[in-house]
């Protein structure tokens, strides 16, 4: 064998090692990366030199962007990290210290903490001293579900300017203090499972800059919402999503100036929907009136202002009254329509005809009905227009019954 063929077999094997061995060092840098190792090294062979190193540099510090590790915490919580970017440049830490008891409060945390979890603590107060001092003037998530709380401080979140996301649900409270949100950016409160009997709309104007807020109150003692006021000096709550199901509320309350799309009233005991009941709502795209309480009763042109309506529930309403199919007049938006368990059928025949956009209507369970458009014959005459109709599937018992339009 001549001295240059010799030279170039020594040569491939030498570059194939330092290909190797750079492969193993960067890949006993990536244990928690998702993939199998023993194939990515299958390729240093045959993988130009400069391209192989460089890709698992790269995946490298896509490990170490996001990546979880835990930290040093208050004996009985739990600290979470969080890290982003470059090297673990920013980092976030959740701060568990749920179901220790009511002496975990006020509880020092990270400066760096984003998300505290007081769940379960058997809490009976919470005012500004519990929640203030180094890292709580960053929160953007706080948790004080489930414990004994029956009032709130007016300041209690005052410090609390970064604040997105409170969570009171499964407490005691009986009343909300006018200005208790107005100094954070929530766009998150969920209320839910509490004693509140009446409260003001204007209670949840938050320091959020037009952001959305998605606010839940099912579940309460609710008879009353008292409407915003212009005279507080305050702009109107940016309230997008709204849940006031499970309540005690006879009347639709005025939400005007509210810039709502979705609306929950399941489980109120109200009596009518009628003209004006939901005046002021012309943004809203989901409505929500399941399982209403004693025997309410849909009159004629009840929901003519809801023009943007996308979606309707009227679900498991069995002694739900109407007056025809005029009930819907002014819903030229509506695409899905929910009528199980109302006994609102046969569907009139008419129902279509307010009812343009409509593609789907279920009226029982699992029973679907479509629009279907039936063009007739070609050539087609002067004047003709195609017939609409539903076609209605039960889904459970296709094969036995097949389908049949209403």
């Amino acid at each position: 064998m001549s001295s240059a063929a010799r030279a170039g077999q020594s040569a491939v094997p030498t570059h194939t090692c330092l290909a190797e061995e750079v492969t193993q060092e960067l890949l006993i840098l990536l244990p928690a990366l998702p993939f199998d190792k023993s194939r990515l090294a299958e390729f240093s062979p045959t993988m130009p030199w400069p391209l192989l190193p460089l890709l698992l540099l790269l995946l490298l510090l896509l490990a170490a962007s996001g990546a979880q590790t835990t930290r040093p915490c208050f004996p009985g919580c739990q600290c979470e990290v969080e890290t982003f970017g470059l090297f673990d440049s920013f980092s976030l830490t959740r701060v568990d210290c749920s179901g220790l008891g009511p002496h975990i409060v006020p509880v020092p945390i990270p400066l760096d903490t984003a998300h505290l979890d007081l769940s379960s603590n058997r809490l009976e107060t919470v005012n500004e001293s519990v929640l203030a001092g180094p890292g709580y003037t960053t929160l953007s998530g706080l948790d004080l579900s489930h414990n004994l709380l029956t009032s709130l401080s007016p300041t209690a979140f005052s410090r609390l300017r970064y604040l997105e996301s409170l969570d009171l649900s499964h407490n005691g409270l009986a009343a909300l203090p006018a200005e208790s949100f107005t100094s954070s950016p929530l766009s998150d409160v969920n209320l839910s499972h509490n004693r509140l009997r009446e409260v003001s709309v204007s209670a949840f104007a938050t320091h959020s800059q037009g952001r959305a807020l998605h606010l839940d109150l099912s579940h309460n003692l609710l008879h009353r919402l008292l409407p915003h006021s212009s005279q507080a000096g305050r702009p109107a709550p940016t309230i997008q999503s709204l849940n006031l199901a499970w309540n005690r509320l006879r009347a639709m309350p005025d939400l005007r100036g509210l810039p709502l799309r979705y609306l929950s009233l399941d489980g109120n005991p109200l009596a009518a929907i009628g003209p004006g009941t939901f005046e002021g709502l012309a943004g809203l795209t989901h409505l929500s009136l399941g399982n209403l309480q004693g025997l309410p009763r849909l009159a004629p042109h009840g929901f003519h202002e809801l023009q943007g309506l996308q979606v309707l529930d009227l679900s498991s309403n069995p002694r739900l009254q109407w007056a025809g199919p005029e009930v819907f007049s002014g819903l030229g938006s509506l695409q899905e329509l929910d009528l199980s368990g109302t006994g609102l059928v046969p569907l009139p025949e008419k129902l279509l005809v307010h009812l343009p956009a409509l593609q789907s209507i279920s009226v029982g369970q699992g029973v679907q009905c479509r629009r279907l458009v039936r063009e007739g014959t070609y050539p087609r005459q002067p004047g003709f227009t195609p017939k609409v109709a539903l076609h209605c599937i039960d889904t459970q018992e296709l094969g036995a019954r097949g389908s049949n339009t209403l």
